[in-house]
């Protein structure tokens, strides 16, 4: 039989608030702990309440804060029967910790209503939140749970002065006029002051009972990306072009824009500075256009919206991270890989059905650049140990296929087979074989072009130079570039 935890709210101030259901809780049960002690209502606990204070200081984040305390609860429930769980504020009010004991099947839980701080935000602002349309936040998650909100927002959990600054700066375009402070309401210290927005993160000093109030936002949070799409919609029903394109004739664009923006970011790695990046995020709002333009596409077909793109990536990324979002641990980046192929092997099975994936090369497209989908086949069979143990066997295989092409030269098979060898190679040693060919041809292509600006300064006509003046030219341009 599952354990159970009894879970009480402290109230948002002193003990004169604490409800007296709770008070005959904390009497009754005779295991208790207490989230923190950091409350001026935490006294009315017992003296010898465990209190997870050091979960806080030891953890590197909140998540795995609320984890340890949702096991150490259930772990206690199933030993003693019946533990105590006392919260600031009231438990069902941005209890993370709560949350994850509701839907924890390991016990049973019981909720005792208290008072929440949100009686005092409203009873001192003279706001109604149901009448005007309030909206609770998490400081914490404030730019993802405020997008496209323009208020009025209620803030909560700006414990700190970078969480204040987190928020300030979660408006991309406009920002807000004001906000409003509210610090330790029902204590003899209360405080609410009136700031610059501005001044959010400068005009006071936070603590763990500050919230703030933002009562209208010039313009809603994650503003940019709300107003693109509206964009993109109109486009779609507005312009002629764009109203007749369907995902077959948009995916060449998607092509084009996906090595526009890898050129650009080819020339961040040359030659970094304001005019590589600027260009870098040109391409990259290229390329964004074609996601919300495919977005759009199927939208007016009643299949999907850019939300549920989003959605579906973040719940992804979610999954296939449970180092980073669930309590898994890796030893390093290769074991995040191995990870991230059992997950995405185990989605597949279980979505696909009867059509799940089963081929070890199944999955990687066809239309991939020639180098790349090389590499990738190579990589795939790698994973069921279809490889070379070390590269000296690769660079065996190079010279083996070298010798058949010396021995047929005139066999596009036999070059295949050399170029593929080498993309084994590349592996081996560590090298993405496209980018290190798409840097070689990058290499040669500015020093020709310093080669063609030579010739130029000294009247050479390149096409009946010669090989050995081109060759002195080639060898200028390299020292060239090696001084520079």
């Amino acid at each position: 039989m599952a354990g159970r935890v009894v879970v009480v709210g402290l109230g948002p101030a002193g003990p004169d608030l604490v409800t007296p259901e709770t008070l005959a809780a904390v009497e009754r049960v005779a295991v208790r702990f207490v989230r923190t002690t950091r409350h001026p209502s935490a006294s009315v606990m017992p003296a010898g309440t465990r209190s997870f204070d050091d979960l806080y200081e030891g953890a590197d984040a909140f998540a795995d804060v609320y984890r340890g305390i949702a096991d150490e609860l259930a772990d206690a429930a199933a030993r003693y029967g019946e533990v105590l769980y006392a919260v600031p504020g009231s438990p069902r009010v941005l209890e993370r910790s709560v949350e994850l004991l509701l839907g924890d099947d390991r016990v049973e839980v019981d909720v005792l209503p208290a008072v929440s701080f949100l009686d005092l935000v409203w009873a001192r602002l003279g706001v109604d939140p149901f009448e005007d349309g309030v909206r609770l936040v998490d400081a914490h998650r404030f730019a993802e749970r405020a997008a496209g909100e323009r208020g009025p927002l209620l803030v909560a959990h700006c414990h700190a002065n970078w969480v204040l600054s987190d928020v300030k700066l979660a408006f991309e375009r406009e920002t807000p006029e004001r906000a409003v402070v509210l610090q330790r309401l029902g204590l003899p210290d209360e405080r609410v002051v009136e700031v610059a927005w501005d001044e959010l993160d400068r005009g006071v000093e936070a603590d763990h009972l500050t919230t703030v109030w933002v009562p209208t936002a010039a313009a809603p949070v994650g503003a940019e990306l709300v107003r693109f799409a509206e964009v993109v919609r109109r486009l779609r029903e507005e312009c002629p072009w764009d109203r007749q394109q369907t995902h077959q004739s948009l995916a060449r664009y998607a092509i084009e824009e996906t090595y526009e923006v890898v050129e650009a970011i080819a020339q961040v790695d040359e030659d970094p500075g304001a005019a590589s990046y600027s260009a870098l995020e040109e391409e990259l709002g290229d390329l964004l256009l074609q996601v919300f333009l495919h977005a759009a596409v199927a939208a007016q077909a009643g299949e999907f919206t850019i939300a549920d793109v989003a959605n579906a990536i973040t719940e992804k990324m979610i999954r296939r991270h449970p180092h980073v979002f669930g309590d898994v641990a890796v030893d390093d980046a290769a074991h995040v890989a191995r990870n991230w192929d059992e997950i995405k092997a185990a989605e597949k099975g279980r979505d696909g059905g009867g059509d799940a994936r089963k081929g070890a090369l199944d999955g990687v497209p066809g239309a991939l650049p020639a180098l790349t989908y090389a590499a990738e086949l190579g990589r795939k069979a790698a994973k069921v140990g279809f490889d070379w143990t070390d590269p000296d066997g690769v660079w065996a295989k190079v010279a083996e296929e070298l010798d058949e092409l010396r021995a047929e030269p005139g066999s596009a098979a036999e070059l295949g087979d050399v170029l593929f060898a080498v993309t084994n190679l590349a592996r081996h040693l560590g090298h993405d074989p496209e980018a290190a060919l798409r840097g070689a041809a990058a290499k040669f292509r500015h020093r020709f072009e310093v080669v063609e600006r030579l010739a130029g300064e000294r009247g050479i006509e390149l096409a009946g130079a010669g090989l050995a003046a081109l060759d002195e030219l080639w060898d200028e341009a390299k020292s060239l570039r090696s001084g520079a």
